[in-house]
C-alpha cells in the first residue's frame, strides 16, 4: 500500500490486553497518533533502537479509509472505509511508559509494518476475522476482530468526532492480549527474530528484526527511560 497519510492508533481495545496490562477498561477509545517515518513494508527489518532492550511486538488489524468524512455515524462508518490490511504496532515499552504520552515510544524509525496488501473492503467482513502474531514460528497472540472493545464502525464514528478522515488515512485498531511486555519474563523482540502477524482473509506480514546504530545525542535519554 501507499504510505498512509495520517496513522491513528487505538490502544487497550481488547478485554485480554487490558487486564493484562494492569488497566482498568477503557470508557472511550484511547487514541494516539504515529508518524509517517514509522512505516516499513512486508519483509522490511523492524529496527530495535539501540536505546532499549525492551521493544515489543503488537498484531493489528488496520483499516483504510476511502472517502472522506466528518462526523461520520457508526451506520454508515463502512461507506467510508477503502479496505483492510495488517499492521505490527511495534513498542518501545521504555519509552512509551516513561512519561505521561505515548508519542516517544510508538514513533521510533522503522517500527510500524504494514500489509502486504489492502483488501477492498466489499471483499471482507471485518466483523470476525482470525488474527494471530508468531514469534520465531511460536505462537504468542490469538483473538479474533469481534472481541474488540470498540469496533471499526465506532472507531470511526468517534476518530471523526474530532478529525477530517481523508482518503489514505489508516486506523489502527488495537492489539489483543499476549503481548511480551505482559509476559513472565518478558518477551522482548531482539536481532534476528522474525514476526509475523496472520490476519484471516489479508494475508501474512512477516518481519526480520535488526538492531539500528546509536545515535550518540540519544545516549542520555536512553539513561532516563531506564530509570
Amino acid at each position: 500500500m501507499s504510505e498512509p497519510r495520517r496513522i491513528i492508533c487505538v490502544g487497550r481495545n481488547y478485554a485480554d490486553h487490558v487486564r493484562e496490562m494492569g488497566n482498568a477498561p477503557p470508557t472511550w477509545p484511547e487514541t494516539f497518533l504515529r508518524l509517517s517515518s514509522t512505516v516499513i513494508g512486508p519483509d522490511d527489518p523492524i529496527l530495535i533502537p539501540a536505546v532499549s532492550e525492551q521493544v515489543d511486538y503488537e498484531g493489528e488489524l488496520g483499516v483504510v479509509i476511502g472517502t472522506a468524512g466528518r462526523h461520520i455515524s457508526a451506520t454508515d462508518a463502512e461507506r467510508h472505509i477503502r479496505g483492510y490490511t495488517i499492521a505490527n504496532d511495534v513498542s518501545v515499552r521504555d519509552w512509551q511508559r516513561r512519561g505521561q504520552q505515548f508519542t516517544p515510544g510508538k514513533n521510533f524509525d522503522a517500527t510500524l509494518p504494514v500489509g502486504p496488501t489492502v483488501v477492498p473492503a466489499d471483499e471482507l467482513d471485518w466483523r470476525s476475522l482470525k488474527l494471530e502474531t508468531r514469534h520465531n514460528g511460536e505462537t504468542v497472540q490469538s483473538a479474533t476482530t469481534d472481541q474488540l472493545i470498540f469496533d471499526v464502525p465506532a472507531l470511526i464514528e468517534f476518530i471523526s468526532s474530532w478529525t477530517t478522515l481523508e482518503p489514505g488515512d489508516l486506523i489502527i485498531t488495537g492489539t489483543p492480549g499476549g503481548v511480551g511486555a505482559a509476559r513472565t519474563p518478558p518477551l522482548w523482540l531482539k536481532p534476528g527474530d522474525v514476526v509475523e502477524v496472520e490476519i484471516e482473509g489479508i494475508g501474512v506480514l512477516r518481519n526480520p528484526i535488526v538492531r539500528d546504530e546509536l545515535p550518540a545525542a540519544a545516549d542520555r535519554w536512553s539513561r532516563v527511560a531506564a530509570e
